[in-house]
C-alpha cells in the first residue's frame, strides 16, 4: 500500500472510531468498533504509522488506550482477551516504528491503560485452557511491556522521579503476577512454548527494572528499593528451588536479565539487607556452575591436585586455537554482531569482547550466555559483600573452599574454583575481584580469630574460627598455584593482589607453622623462573617482589622464615655459590638500577627483612653497605629545579625513591645492629612501684624498632656495642656525608632519620668526631628549608637528647633546645609534633641530669635559667596547640615539675617562687654527670606565676584534650605530686587537681586513663599532702572499688587493661586506708565505720589471693619477696583500720580486723 492510501486508511479508521465512540457507547459496541475499524487491519495501520505526524499517531493511540481501559473494568473479560491480544500487537508495532513524545498527562493514562490490559491478559486469562491461547496471551503481555519500555525510553530525559517510581511499581507488579505459582510450573514438556514466553515476559520486566535503576537508582526511596529487593529475592528463591538450572537460550537470557537487574539494585543498596543476604547467596551460588555441569570439557582440570594443576590459560588457548580455524579472523568488536545478529544490550559487564582475540566466527553462543549468567551472579555476590563486609563473613563457608581447592567438583563450585577453572576469562577475573572484596576491609579484622588445626576430620559442628582457618589455607594453596602456572597477565596480576590481601589478613601465628615460609619459597621459585610467558616481565616481577615484602613484613616474625633465611646464608646461596634464595634475589634485584621499579621493590623487601629479622640483616652488613654505596655513586645528584619535562621528571622521581629506599634499608640495618628498641626511658616512676602492680606494667611496642621477638633477651644484651660502633663509623664516613647533603629533601629526611635509631650504648663507643658529626648534622637539619627534613631532625634530636653523654656540654644542650623551640613555632603541625616530642624528651633528660648535681649547690647560672625559662614558655604555648602537640607539651611540663625544688613555702599567689633542681636521686647518675656540676648548677626561675600557669594548663587540657592528652595530664600530675618540696596543703589549686583526677577515675571510658589517675592519687605520701581533699579521695576511690566488678566496659579495647586497673585500684585503696589512722576527722571515721563490712570482705579476698598460684610471671619469678611485700602492705592497712575503729569506740570492728590480721602472721 502506498503512503498516501495508507495514511488515508489510518485517518478514516480513527475518525470513524472517534465519532462512533462519542457518548460512551455500550461495551459490546466498543468491542465491535475496535474489531471492525482497527484490529482487522492492524498490519496496514502499522505500516502507515511512520508516514503520519507523531502527534497525530499519539492522539489516536491515546484514544485506543482509553477505550481499552474503559472496557477492562467489566467482571466478564472473556470476550476482551482476544481483542486485547490483537491490540497489543498493534500498539507494539506502532510504538516501534514511530517516535512518540509523551507529556506527564499522557504518560499517566498510558501507564494505567497498560496496567489494566496486562491485568486482564495475565490475571483474568488464567482460566484459559488452550496452550496456543495461553501462548498468544503471554506474547501479548510481552508486547505490552516492550511497548511501554519503548515509550518510556523516548521520554526518559524528561521523566520525573515520580514517573520512574510509577514505572518501577508497575513492573514489579507484573513480576508479581507470576509469583503466585512457581515459574517452573509452566515447564511441562507440552507447554515449553508457554514457559519460554513467560521467561521472555520476565526478561523484559527485569530489563525495565534495571533501566530504571540505571537512570535514577540513587534517587529512589528506601521503601521502593526494599520492595524491589523483596520481589527479586522471591524470584531467586524460585529459581534456586530447582536442583539444576535450565540450559536454554531463552532461559539463559532470563537468568542474565534477572541477575543483571539484581546487580544494579545491589550496586547502591538502600535499607537493611541482612535478612536477604543468606538467601541470595544460596541462590547465587547455584549459578557459579551454570552451563558447566553437563560439559566435562568446559572446565580446566588439574593434572595433579595434590601438588599443582596444569596451566589453565594454556588449556584455554588450545581450545580457542582449534575453534579459530573454522573461519577467517574478525576483530572482537565485529565478531559480536555476527554471532548474535543484533546489538547486545546485555553488555553490562565490560567493554571487552566476550571471547578471546583468538576466537573465530564459530563461537558457542550458548556458552557465552551461560558465562554471562555466571559472571552476573559473581558480580551480585561482590555487591552483597561490599554492602556489608562485616556481616558477609558468615557467608564465607558457602563461597570459599575448605578443602581440596585444586580438585574441581561440578556440583560444589566455589569462587576459587571459578578463578582457577572457569573457561571464560571474564568470569575468572570477576571471581578474583570478588575474592579480593571478601578479603578487604572489615573482614580482615574478623579473620584474626581464624585458626588451623590440621587435616583431622571435624565433627558435626565446626567452629567458625576453624572453618576460617581451613578456608585461608585453601586460599593460599589456590592462589600460589595460580601464580605459579597462570600465563594471562591480567589474571597473574590479580593473583598477586589476592596474595597481598591474604598476607595482610591471615593470622599466621594461628596457622600452620610453615605456611608463611612456604608462601615466600613459592613466590621466590616463581621469581626464579622469570615469567617466561609474560610480555611485561618487569611488571610481574614488581608484583612478586611486593608480595615478598608483604610476607617478610608479617608480624609477629616467623621462626620458620627466620630459620629459612639463616639457612640460606649457611648453605652459601647468599655468598653467590648458589644463584638462588630470597636474600640473594633481593640483593641482586636491588642492584638493577637500570630497572628502578624493580630495584625499589627489592629495597623495600630488604627493609622488611631488616625490621622483622634483625639478626639476619646484621650478618649481611657488608653486602648492604656495598649496595647502598653503589646506589649513591651511580646516581648523579641533579637538583630538583633542573629537572626538565615530564619524562625526565618521572625518571628522576623514581630514582629518588630508589635512593630513599636504599637509605631506609641502611637505617633499619643500623637499628638492628645497635639493638634499638625505642627512645631510652629515663623515667623512674616510683609511684607505680607497688607489690600489687609490679607484675602488670605493660611494655610499649615501638613500631620503628626492629622486632627482637625471635631472639632471647640475653642474646640481645650480649651484642657487641663496639662492633655496632664500627658499623656506625663506616656509615658516617662512607654514606652519610653524601646523603645528608643530597639535593632531594626526601633523601635528606631519610638520612637524618637514621640518627633516630641510635642507642646510647653505641653512641658512647663512637669516636669524638663521629659523635660531633651526628650532633651537628641533626642540628643543621633542624633548620633545613624543607619541613620533612626539619621534622626528621627533631625526631633525631629527641632520641639523642636521652643520651647522658650529650650533657657534657652546655653548648650542645643549648643548641638542641633552640633548634627544637624554633621548630615548635613552625606553621606546619607535621613539624610541631616531633618538635614537641623532642621538647618533652629534653625536659625529661634535663630533670634527670640535674638530679646528678651536687646537693645544695647555690652557684647561679644565668644561661641555665634562660634555657629552663625557654623550655617552660615553649611547653606552655604548645599546650594550646593540636592534641598530638598538646600531649607532648603536657609531658614536658610534667617532666620539669618532677625535679623542681621550690625554695618558697608560700602559696603561689604570693611572692615570686625561686626553685632549684632537687637532688633526691643523684645516685642514679655517676661518672660523666659530675662534670656538669659546675657548668649547669641548680637553676632558679624568676616568674611568680609559672606553677599557677602549669596547673591551669593541666586542668584545661583535661577538658579540651583527647584521651592521650588526658593520660599525659594524669602522668604529669603524678610527677608534680612526687616533688617532695611542694607543699600541696598550702596550694589553693590542690582541691581542683584532686577533683579532676577523681572525675577521670570515675567517669572516663578509657581504662588507661583511669589507671594513671588512680596511680596519681596514690603518690602523696602523708595525710597532710591530701589536705582537705582526703575525705573526697577516700570516698570516691572506695566507691569505684566497691562497684568495679559491676561496671560495664564501654569499649572492647579496654578488656586487656581491666586486670591492671583492678590492681592499681587495689594499690591506691590500700595506700589511702593505710593513712586513715593519722586522720582525726569525724567524717572519715563515720565513713569507714559505715563501709567496714565491705572493707573487711575486700581485704579478706586480698589475703586469700596472696597464696593463689595464678599469679603473674613477674610475681612467680620474685617468689616469696613479692608475697612478703603484699603481706606487709595488707598488715599496715589492717592496723590502720584497727586504730581508726578503736579511736571511734567501735571495739567489735577492731576485734574483727584483729582476727583478720592474725591470718597474715
Amino acid at each position: 500500500m502506498s503512503s498516501a492510501p495508507a495514511a488515508r486508511s489510518w485517518r478514516t479508521a480513527f475518525l470513524t472510531l472517534r465519532d462512533e465512540s462519542l457518548g460512551s457507547p455500550p461495551r459490546a459496541t466498543v468491542l465491535r468498533l475496535l474489531s471492525q475499524l482497527v484490529l482487522s487491519q492492524s498490519d496496514s495501520l502499522i505500516a502507515a504509522a511512520p508516514e503520519l505526524p507523531p502527534d497525530e499517531v499519539l492522539s489516536d493511540l491515546m484514544l485506543l488506550m482509553e477505550l481499552a481501559r474503559s472496557i477492562s473494568y467489566s467482571e466478564c473479560t472473556e470476550d476482551v482477551i482476544q481483542p486485547f491480544t490483537k491490540l497489543s500487537h498493534l500498539i507494539h508495532g506502532v510504538t516501534h516504528c514511530s517516535f512518540l513524545k509523551l507529556n506527564s498527562a499522557s504518560w499517566a493514562v498510558l501507564l494505567d491503560s497498560f496496567k489494566r490490559i496486562l491485568h486482564v491478559l495475565i490475571v483474568k486469562s488464567k482460566g484459559e485452557c488452550l496452550p496456543t491461547g495461553n501462548a498468544a496471551v503471554i506474547k501479548a503481555a510481552k508486547q505490552c511491556l516492550e511497548s511501554l519500555r519503548r515509550l518510556f525510553v523516548l521520554c526518559q530525559t524528561a521523566a520525573s522521579m515520580s514517573e520512574n517510581e510509577q514505572l518501577l511499581k508497575f513492573t514489579l507488579q507484573v513480576v508479581g503476577y507470576f509469583q503466585g505459582e512457581s515459574i517452573y510450573s509452566f515447564y511441562p514438556s507440552e507447554n515449553h512454548t508457554i514457559f519460554g514466553g513467560v521467561c521472555e515476559v520476565l526478561t523484559v520486566a527485569f530489563s525495565m527494572i534495571g533501566e530504571v535503576y540505571l537512570r535514577a537508582g540513587s534517587s529512589l526511596s528506601v521503601d521502593i528499593s526494599q520492595s524491589t529487593i523483596e520481589v527479586l529475592r522471591k524470584v531467586m528463591d524460585v529459581v534456586a528451588s530447582q536442583n539444576l538450572l535450565l540450559e536454554d537460550n531463552i532461559i539463559a537470557m532470563f537468568y542474565i536479565e534477572l541477575l543483571h537487574c539484581l546487580h544494579l539494585v545491589l550496586t547502591e543498596p538502600k535499607g537493611y539487607l541482612a535478612e536477604h543476604v543468606a538467601g541470595l547467596v544460596a541462590a547465587l551460588r547455584i549459578f557459579l556452575r551454570y552451563g558447566l555441569v553437563n560439559k566435562s570439557h568446559g572446565m580446566n582440570q588439574a593434572t595433579n591436585h595434590t601438588k599443582e594443576v596444569g596451566s589453565t590459560s594454556q588449556n584455554l588457548q588450545v581450545e580457542v586455537s582449534n575453534r579459530s580455524r573454522n573461519g577467517p579472523y574478525r576483530p572482537p568488536h565485529l565478531r559480536k554482531n555476527i554471532v548474535e545478529n543484533r546489538p547486545c544490550k546485555d553488555e553490562f559487564i565490560s567493554s571487552d569482547s566476550d571471547s578471546s582475540d583468538n576466537d573465530g566466527t564459530m563461537v558457542d553462543t550458548r556458552g557465552v550466555k551461560f558465562a554471562k549468567a555466571r559472571l552476573a551472579a559473581i558480580l551480585c555476590i561482590q555487591d552483597l559483600c561490599r554492602a556489608d563486609p562485616k556481616l558477609f563473613t558468615a557467608q564465607w563457608t558457602m563461597l570459599l573452599p575448605s578443602n581440596d581447592v585444586l580438585q574441581h567438583r561440578k556440583y560444589d563450585i566455589t569462587l576459587m574454583s571459578c578463578l582457577l577453572f572457569d573457561p571464560h576469562l571474564k568470569v575468572r577475573i570477576a571471581a578474583g575481584s570478588t575474592i579480593m572484596a571478601l578479603l578487604n576491609g572489615p573482614a580482615s579484622v574478623s579473620l584474626q580469630v581464624a585458626e588451623y588445626r590440621g587435616q583431622s576430620k571435624c565433627g558435626s559442628f565446626t567452629a567458625l574460627s576453624v572453618s576460617l582457618g581451613h578456608i585461608l589455607m585453601q586460599l593460599h594453596l589456590g592462589t600460589l598455584y595460580l601464580i605459579k602456572h597462570e600465563t594471562n597477565s591480567r589474571l597473574l596480576a590479580l593473583a598477586f593482589k589476592i596474595l597481598t590481601l591474604l598476607l595482610s589478613s591471615t593470622p599466621y601465628s594461628r596457622m600452620s607453622g610453615d605456611l608463611l615460609s612456604k608462601v615466600i619459597s613459592s613466590v621466590q621459585a616463581t621469581i626464579d623462573e622469570g615469567f617466561p610467558f609474560q610480555s611485561d616481565r618487569n611488571s610481574s616481577l614488581a608484583d612478586a617482589l611486593n608480595c615478598l615484602t608483604m610476607a617478610l613484613s608479617v608480624s609477629p616474625s616467623s621462626t620458620c622464615v627466620n630459620n629459612m633465611l639463616l639457612g640460606e646464608m649457611s648453605t652459601g646461596s647468599f655468598e653467590g655459590q648458589q644463584r638462588s634464595g630470597v636474600l640473594n634475589s633481593l640483593f641482586r634485584y636491588s642492584e638493577q638500577l637500570s630497572s628502578p621499579l624493580i630495584s625499589l621493590e627489592a629495597f623495600q623487601a630488604l627493609k622488611a627483612v631488616a625490621h622483622n629479622y634483625p639478626k639476619v640483616m646484621t650478618l649481611c652488613w657488608e653486602r648492604v653497605s656495598y649496595i647502598v654505596a653503589g646506589v649513591l655513586s651511580s646516581s648523579s645528584d641533579v637538583p630538583v629545579r633542573l629537572w626538565r619535562g615530564d619524562v625526565e621528571n618521572a625518571v628522576a622521581q623514581i630514582k629518588e625513591r630508589v635512593i630513599t629506599a636504599a637509605v631506609k634499608v641502611l637505617d633499619e640495618c643500623l637499628r638492628a645492629i645497635s639493638g634499638f628498641k625505642g627512645t631510652e626511658d629515663l623515667s623512674n616512676d616510683n609511684f607505680l612501684d607497688s607489690p600489687f602492680t609490679s607484675g602488670y606494667v605493660k611494655t610499649k611496642a615501638i613500631s620503628s624498632a626492629p622486632s627482637y621477638s625471635l631472639e632471647s633477651p640475653a642474646a640481645i644484651k650480649d651484642d657487641s656495642c663496639h662492633l655496632a660502633s664500627q658499623r656506625w663509623v663506616e656509615a658516617t664516613i662512607k654514606h652519610m656525608p653524601i646523603i645528608i647533603k643530597h639535593s632531594s629533601a626526601t633523601v635528606r629526611a631519610a638520612s637524618v632519620t637514621c640518627f633516630a635509631g641510635m642507642t646510647s650504648s653505641v653512641f658512647i663507643f663512637l669516636p669524638k668526631d663521629r659523635q660531633e658529626f651526628i650532633i651537628n648534622s641533626s642540628i643543621n637539619a633542624a633548620v633545613d628549608e624543607v619541613p620533612s627534613v626539619r621534622s626528621a631532625a627533631c625526631r633525631a634530636i629527641g632520641v639523642i637528647a636521652c643520651f647522658p653523654e650529650i650533657y657534657h656540654s652546655t653548648e650542645v644542650l643549648e643548641k638542641f633546645i633552640h633548634a627544637v623551640d624554633q621548630n615548635a613555632h613552625n606553621s606546619l603541625v607535621s613539624v610541631r609534633i616531633p618538635a614537641s616530642w623532642a621538647l618533652a624528651n629534653i625536659c625529661d633528660s634535663l630533670s634527670h641530669c640535674m638530679d646528678a648535681l651536687h646537693a645544695g649547690s647555690s652557684i647561679e647560672s644565668r644561661k641555665s635559667s634562660e634555657l629552663i625559662s625557654l623550655l617552660v614558655g615553649s611547653a606552655l604555648r604548645l599546650a594550646r596547640d593540636n592534641d598530638k602537640v598538646k600531649a607532648n607539651a603536657v609531658r614536658a611540663l610534667g617532666n620539669l615539675s618532677k625535679s623542681v625544688q621550690f625554695t618558697s613555702q608560700q602559696p603561689v599567689t604570693d611572692n615570686p617562687v625561686d626553685f632549684k633542681i632537687e637532688n633526691n636521686r643523684a645516685k642514679e647518675f655517676k661518672g660523666p654527670m659530675k662534670e656538669m656540676s659546675d657548668s649547669f648548677p641548680s637553676a632558679s626561675l624568676g616568674g611568680s606565676d609559672w606553677l599557677r600557669q602549669m596547673v591551669h594548663t593541666f586542668l584545661s587540657c583535661v577538658t579540651t584534650g583527647n584521651v592521650k592528652v588526658q593520660w599525659n595530664v594524669c602522668h604529669a600530675l603524678s610527677n608534680l605530686f612526687y616533688n617532695k618540696t611542694l607543699k600541696l596543703q598550702d596550694m589553693d589549686w590542690a582541691s581542683s587537681v584532686f577533683s579532676i583526677l577523681l572525675l577521670l577515675l570515675r567517669d572516663s571510658s578509657n581504662f588507661k586513663i583511669r589507671i594513671q589517675a588512680a596511680a596519681a592519687l596514690a603518690v602523696p605520701e602523708t595525710i597532710n599532702d591530701y589536705g582537705k581533699s582526703y575525705y573526697d579521695v577516700v570516698k570516691s576511690v572506695e566507691h569505684v572499688v566497691e562497684n568495679f566488678k559491676s561496671d560495664q566496659m564501654s569499649e572492647p579495647s579496654n578488656f586487656k587493661y581491666r586486670i591492671a586497673l583492678e590492681k592499681q585500684l587495689t594499690s591506691t585503696m590500700l595506700h589511702l586506708l593505710g593513712l586513715a589512722a593519722r586522720c582525726d576527722h569525724h567524717a572519715i571515721q563515720e565513713f569507714l565505720v559505715k563501709k567496714a563490712s565491705f572493707i573487711e570482705v575486700w581485704i579478706k579476698e586480698l589475703c586469700s589471693s596472696i597464696g593463689d598460684t595464678s599469679q603473674s610471671v613477674d610475681e612467680a619469678a620474685h617468689g616469696v619477696s613479692i608475697t612478703d611485700k603484699k603481706k606487709d602492705v595488707l598488715l599496715g592497712t589492717i592496723r590502720s583500720m584497727i586504730e581508726v575503729y578503736e579511736n571511734s569506740n567501735h571495739r567489735l570492728l577492731a576485734q574483727r580486723f584483729n582476727r583478720l590480721a592474725s591470718t597474715l602472721l
